[in-house]
């Protein structure tokens, strides 16, 4: 059974009436865990979607951008979409329950949180009412402000990206700690590093994004410090 198939499960299961705490309750051990955060995503996406005001069909492709959705699941992921966008609970119960689900691993939240800032500017802007969404995520995440801060430098564009701000680090940070902090976000960003914390195969792309917005910070600081 595809992982598409999995959430199909998931989804259908909320709509006929059963809880979010029980649906999530299964999905809380390897290997559904992946399930739970691509659920997280369709979901905290879709409903983020509207909070500028409508779901556009740019915003629905971010979801593909961030999954690679082979042609024998196109059916199937279709599907999950659709459910997706119905209002089956109010977001925060969702954000509760995969906070719940990843309480002991804050590095898959904060991969998390990045799939939902691909979605917010897939449109090409970033409005007030998604940061407002993202911020109540990011509290009920229980996120760090800097992390918050390296993911919305990585993403939003009403700025060049400010390189110390997407590796953690300040401008008077020695070049030497820069670079640790550049190779240690680089580790943490390998795709088998981010499948182990949850991450499903299929949303690789994130991995990818993030590399190359890491070293691009990390060109951008060593050019300027030379």
């Amino acid at each position: 059974m595809s992982i598409w198939s999995r959430i199909l499960d998931a989804l259908s299961a909320l709509r006929h009436g059963e809880g979010l705490a029980a649906v999530f309750d299964r999905l809380s051990t390897p290997p559904e865990r992946s399930v739970g955060f691509t659920i997280a995503v369709i979901a905290l996406g879709a409903k983020m979607a509207k909070a500028d005001g409508e779901v556009t069909r740019v915003e629905v492709t971010a979801f593909r951008e961030v999954f690679h959705i082979p042609p024998d699941a196109e059916a199937a992921a279709g599907r999950v979409f659709n459910l997706a966008r119905q209002d089956v609970a109010g977001f925060e119960d969702y954000a509760v329950r995969i906070s719940a689900m990843f309480k002991s691993e804050a590095d898959t939240l904060v991969d998390l949180m990045d799939g939902l800032f691909h979605i917010a500017v897939a449109d090409g802007a970033y409005h007030p009412d998604e940061e407002v969404f993202l911020r109540r995520v990011q509290e009920i995440f229980g996120v760090s402000e800097s992390c918050y801060r390296k993911v919305r430098a990585r993403h939003v564009p009403d700025a060049p990206p400010d390189p110390y701000e997407v590796l953690g680090v300040t401008p008077d940070t020695p070049l030497e700690q820069v670079r640790a902090a550049w190779r240690r976000e680089i580790k943490e960003s390998h795709p088998d590093r981010m499948i182990a914390r949850g991450v499903p195969e299929e949303a690789v792309h994130l991995a990818e994004r993030r590399i190359h917005a890491l070293n691009a910070a990390w060109e951008e600081i060593a050019a300027g410090r030379a």
